[in-house]
């Protein structure tokens, strides 16, 4: 696999983790990385990689308010941003 291949497959795998995330929040409402993890069925770590990009894009904001990971740590809460999602 070229590294021409490899960027592109990446951005397609990228696209495909933020499309579960915002599915995830859709249907479940605000949640933590965890919570969101646990729902969309991703790594942790693939969520916490998508959340800065979707907040730059738009899609996601905080929610100003905090919740316990699954470690029990305090973690901030995510929710998709209000638009009209039905008029677009």
């Amino acid at each position: 696999m070229t590294s021409w291949v490899a960027a592109g497959s990446a951005k397609d795998l990228a696209k495909a983790h933020a499309t579960k995330i915002i599915q995830c929040l859709t249907t479940h409402g605000s949640l933590g990385k965890d919570g969101i993890a646990h729902h969309s069925g991703l790594d942790a770590n693939q969520v916490a990689r998508r959340l800065h990009e979707l907040e730059i894009e738009g899609e996601i904001c905080l929610t100003g308010n905090v919740v316990k990971s699954k470690s029990n740590r305090l973690e901030r809460e995510w929710k998709i941003t209000p638009i009209q999602r039905e008029l677009l």
